[in-house]
């Protein structure tokens, strides 16, 4: 709405957005590259598999089928627990989008493999597109894996310690 507004007063002084910013296109910043030391998860190629493999290439929410939409998501982060980041016991097959969500406590999947959507989500129950991605899976039960079943231990933290019930 602020892009329309601005839109419409340029419109109505008969100039250009930019004109009414004071923007001059010929003094834009200039985006650069630039070399970075990173740390990487080593052995993190070994559960994406495993996790995606067990769960033959499906979101266990949503069963999206498309790889590259596909995350090996940790139910206890990498960061908390050294001895079970490659774990696969560790690991649910989701979408990128259900990812984030978990990662962040807005969804989680408790001990008896339900999917439990965040009270945070009632703000926005007039927003169609929340009830589509997170409500109404609430209470369903996960796809499970062939193998490597997840642990309840593990959806037991996740929901006593990440979730924003």
């Amino acid at each position: 709405m602020a892009f329309e507004s601005e839109k419409l007063i340029a419109e109505f002084q008969n100039k250009t957005i930019e004109e009414i910013e004071n923007i001059d296109m010929d003094d834009l910043p200039k985006g650069e590259d630039r070399l970075t030391v990173i740390k990487t998860r080593v052995n993190q190629s070994f559960f994406r598999s495993t996790i995606l493999s067990s769960y033959n290439l499906k979101c266990c929410i949503t069963g999206l089928s498309v790889p590259e939409f596909l995350i090996a998501s940790h139910i206890i982060p990498w960061s908390e627990d050294e001895e079970n980041r490659t774990n696969p016991h560790n690991g649910v097959c989701l979408n990128s989008i259900h990812d984030r969500a978990f990662d962040n406590g807005f969804i989680t999947v408790t001990p008896d493999f339900k999917i439990l959507a965040s009270n945070f989500f009632d703000d926005y129950s007039n927003d169609k597109a929340v009830t589509e991605f997170f409500r109404k899976y609430q209470k369903q039960s996960i796809i499970l894996p062939d193998r490597f079943l997840p642990d309840k231990e593990f959806l037991d933290f996740h929901y006593h310690n990440k979730f924003r019930k």
